[in-house]
This record gives structure tokens, C-alpha cells and sequence, in this order.
């Protein structure tokens, strides 16, 4: 089940209760209405993007078909949900059985988007797909958060790598998606042990201030460490005095020190003096890792500094600002009786304040100019325009119930590394801005 098909270690738990108390309500009424099986059409998309953003990335896919597969309702969940009172008993014997038994189409993971596009579209019974919203948006708004922020760092850093660390700046399960993200958006390693065995992330990592400040002198430390992890480790020269950390280094180490991490001061400046003094003392191949509150602009600020590696916590797990992609999950279409071979009539939220809604089942396709780069996002219901047929963007990722879509991470994180390179060069400026790409909608051609 889930992640064993790609032959990963850890199980995904129930995720019914991921939820939250009015979609069992609205299954309720709709039970006694006798709506609940009318077929429907939800669709996932953000109206705008987070200021400034140019682009946003598509993460958590993945984790949203395991949460699928495993939104199952066992004994102790369903008792909860009798002692509480929340549904009635029809309800109750109704979630008993409950399995999604419709389809999901979506924007594969690490695929860019845009206001408008619609990341996700649910379609089955309206019962079995309104169930999903939340768990839904939870993994889809975090990740694809995380995912954007890590994509601008990437671009920022070039062909630097970037480290993950942030795990200790938020929720521990938060902090294994938020480094599977961090690895969509273009983030080599993660320093979160639990990433690495849940998704195959490569993990890293030495010592921290405490070990050099365990020992009576720093060349103990740098001694200790050497001996255990051999002289292609990382050795941290910042507890004391930089210059006199880095000549004891060489000394422990020898020219073949792997690298030294700066996590305080000037960066830029002390990047420059490290380096120099390194090459000195004949440690040319000696890289300089820095961390230290990183963030898009302060690593775009070093371009110029002799860095080899960057490693980034807390302003990555938190979205670098923006810590969710405010993707919102509505129905825009439902058919007007249980019969499945009724047509979908296309519904949608009119109300003030940009709240508004599209209807209609919607295919998306992007555009390219004459030199093969993006140029729009077109979102569509109906037909779709045969100049656009090769360029639709949903996949099809569960059928009739069965995933059929799961992918190696590796792939995702790929496939983000060629999208983003098939956007206008302004999609990677970091400076405010609107969109990379405006969305367009084409009016329906023909019946749903």
C-alpha cells in the first residue's frame, strides 16, 4: 500500500479524521437529502499567488495520494464520532465502508503553476470527494509553500547545493514534508534523519557548537571528529576565533580537510578571508559551507562570495515568508441527479470581496511562443483547442480508486528542474513582481 510500491519503510496512517467537522456534516445532510451521490467535480487552484511570487511549484502530490489510499474510517475513529455525536448512525455506517472510488487528475509534482490553474481535479460521487478537502489542502497549501520557497533559493544558489535544515524551527512531521518539498524545489540533502528513511532523501551532517564546546580546547574537538568521521568532514570554525579555527583545521585535518562551516558574522566578508587563508595553508579543495539564517536574498547576496555550500532552515520551513500557498478546493460542476450518466452542469461562488469562482470542469495547457518558452497558462472547460492538445498539463493520477501515478521523488524533482527552465527568465528574479506568465480562460466549446 502507498509508499511500499516504490519500496519505502514507513506506512502512511488513517487520515480520516484529517479533517474537518462540517465535511461530515455536509455528508450527513446530503445522505438525507438524497444528493449524496450526485456526480461532482472539485478542483484545487490558489486565485493569486503570494506577493511578489512569479511562479508557484507543485509539492506534496505524492503525499496526497497516500492520504487517499488511506482514508479509511477503523472502529476507535468511528467510535469517537458516535460518543461525540458529530453524525448520525446512517452516517456512521456510510463512513464504515468508506473508500474513494472516483478519479483524480492533477498537475504532476514539481510542475509550476499560476493563479487560476487547476492544481487538482476530484471527480466522484459528491460524498466519497467532499470528504477530501481538507486533508487535501493541509498537504497541497504546506508543501507547495515550502516547494516555491525552495525553488527561489535554488535559483538564487545556482549550482551550489543547498542543505536542508530546518527541522528544529517546526513541527517535527512538519519538518519531514517540509524537506521532501525542500528536495522538489531543488534542495540536494536534508539534514532530518526521518526524511531520509521515509523518502529516500540524502541525509548529511557533522556537529554542532556544543561538541567543540564539550571539549577543553577547540583542536580537541576538531581532533575528536577527525578521527571518528575521517578528514573529509565538515569541521564548524566559528564557537571561537574564525582565523585561529581554520589554521587549527588544516593542522588536524591536513590539506585534505573536507570542508569548514560558518554559521555567524559578515558572511560575505569572512567567506573571502576563509578562503584565502585555506588556500595558504595549501587546503585549495577545501570547501566553505555557510549557514546562519539564510534566506533567497541573503544567498543571492553571496554570488559573489567564494561558497561552495548553503544550508537553510528556518526561512525555508516557513515558507520564506509566505508558509501557505492558499490554494482553497471547490466544486465547479455536479450533475442534477444520482443517475452517473446525467450530465455535469457547471456551478460556481459568486460573491464580492475576490471570492468568486469558475465553473465548469477545467482542462489547462501552457502556451509557448516561437522560441519553445512559456508565454500563458490557459485554463479551458469544454473542448480543448487542437493547437493546445500537446501541451495539457493534468495527468491522470487515480482511477476507478486505483493510484496510478506514483513516482520516484527524484522524478518530481526533475521535472521541477525543466519546468522552471521553460518560464520567461524573469520567472527567477527575486525582486517583487506579478506572475510569470498571465492565466487566460477560454469559454467552453462545447457541452461538459
Amino acid at each position: 500500500m502507498n509508499t511500499a510500491d516504490l519500496g519505502l519503510p514507513v506506512d502512511v496512517p488513517s487520515t480520516a479524521l484529517f479533517t474537518d467537522q462540517y465535511e461530515l456534516t455536509m455528508l450527513q445532510a446530503a445522505l438525507k437529502a438524497g444528493t449524496a451521490e450526485r456526480r461532482s467535480v472539485f478542483e484545487v487552484f490558489t486565485r493569486r499567488l503570494p506577493e511578489g511570487r512569479r511562479y508557484g511549484v507543485v509539492a506534496g502530490t505524492g503525499r496526497v495520494l497516500d492520504a487517499v489510499e488511506n482514508f479509511r474510517f477503523d472502529e476507535g475513529q468511528l467510535g469517537f464520532l458516535r460518543e461525540q455525536r458529530i453524525v448520525d448512525e446512517e452516517t456512521l455506517a456510510w463512513l464504515a465502508d468508506y473508500r474513494f472510488t472516483g478519479d483524480i487528475w492533477g498537475y504532476p509534482e514539481g510542475e509550476v503553476y499560476f493563479p487560476g490553474s487547476p492544481i487538482l481535479r476530484v471527480e466522484g460521487s459528491f460524498a466519497e470527494c467532499v470528504l477530501l478537502e481538507t486533508v487535501m489542502l493541509s498537504i497541497l497549501n504546506h508543501d507547495s509553500a515550502i516547494a516555491a520557497a525552495a525553488s527561489r533559493m535554488a535559483s538564487a544558489a545556482g549550482e551550489r547545493p543547498l542543505i536542508e535544515m530546518g527541522a528544529r524551527r517546526t513541527h517535527e512531521l512538519a519538518a519531514v514534508a517540509a524537506a521532501r518539498a525542500a528536495y522538489v524545489g531543488g534542495f540536494a540533502t536534508t539534514s532530518d534523519l526521518a526524511a531520509g528513511f521515509r523518502y529516500g532523501i540524502p541525509t548529511v551532517g557533522t556537529s554542532a557548537h556544543a561538541f567543540t564546546l564539550l571539549h577543553d580546547h577547540e583542536r580537541d574537538a576538531f581532533q575528536a571528529q577527525v578521527d571518528t568521521l575521517g578528514p573529509g568532514t565538515t569541521l564548524l570554525v566559528d564557537t571561537y576565533d574564525v582565523a585561529e579555527a581554520v589554521r587549527t583545521a588544516v593542522e588536524v585535518a591536513g590539506p585534505e580537510l573536507g570542508a569548514v562551516r560558518i554559521d555567524s558574522g559578515d558572511l560575505l566578508l569572512v567567506a573571502h578571508r576563509v578562503r584565502q587563508q585555506l588556500d595558504e595553508l595549501g587546503a585549495t579543495r577545501t570547501r566553505i559551507v555557510v549557514t546562519s539564517d539564510l534566506d533567497e536574498y541573503a544567498i543571492a547576496s553571496l554570488a559573489a562570495a567564494p561558497v561552495d555550500a548553503y544550508g537553510v532552515g528556518t526561512q525555508l520551513v516557513t515558507g520564506s515568508g509566505h508558509p501557505t500557498a492558499s490554494m482553497v478546493y471547490k466544486l465547479v460542476a455536479r450533475a442534477e441527479t444520482a443517475d452517473p450518466q446525467a450530465p455535469l452542469v457547471p456551478v460556481a461562488k459568486k460573491s464580492s470581496g475576490g471570492k468568486a469562482s469558475v465553473g465548469g470542469r477545467k482542462w489547462a495547457a501552457r502556451r509557448l511562443d516561437a522560441d519553445g518558452v512559456a508565454e500563458a497558462e490557459v485554463v479551458g472547460t469544454g473542448a480543448v483547442p487542437a493547437e493546445l492538445a500537446d501541451r495539457q498539463l493534468l495527468v491522470r493520477l487515480v482511477e476507478a480508486g486505483r493510484v496510478v501515478a506514483r513516482e520516484p521523488l527524484d522524478v518530481a524533482r526533475e521535472r521541477h528542474i525543466a519546468a522552471r527552465a521553460n518560464l520567461p527568465l524573469s520567472a527567477t528574479q527575486l525582486s517583487r513582481g506579478e506572475p510569470v506568465l498571465p492565466t487566460e480562460y477560454v469559454h467552453e466549446r462545447s457541452g461538459s
